[in-house]
């Protein structure tokens, strides 16, 4: 009985290993965004933290250089923040909450 009990447990831990590999890859291609300054700056990532475009409105040229530094900065970690919350929900999803603390992706 033991090992029977065992064996159930391998099963799922090797079913739960290949839906995390598969989330890594559905990570790849889930996109998320950052904005700042009302949408003057827009940034477009995937859930594994790769920038993919920015996107600045001509009028921010306008403004001074510090402004234009700290709305794509705002923008860029608006866009990871939601990156870590969609993976994490993507993550939970697959080990039903059981590995809570699961490091950034």
């Amino acid at each position: 009985m033991f090992n029977k009990g065992m064996g159930n447990i391998y099963k799922k831990a090797q079913q739960m290993q290949k839906k995390m590999a598969e989330v890594q890859e559905e990570l790849k291609n889930t996109i998320v965004n950052g904005e700042a300054g009302s949408g003057m700056v827009k940034v477009t990532a995937n859930c594994k933290k790769d920038l993919l475009s920015i996107n600045i409105d001509e009028s921010v040229f306008k403004e001074d250089k510090d402004m234009l530094e700290d709305l794509i900065l705002v923008a860029i970690k608006q866009a990871m923040t939601n990156a870590d919350k969609k993976a994490e929900d993507m993550m939970k999803n697959v080990t039903g909450g059981m590995l809570p603390n699961l490091p950034s992706f």
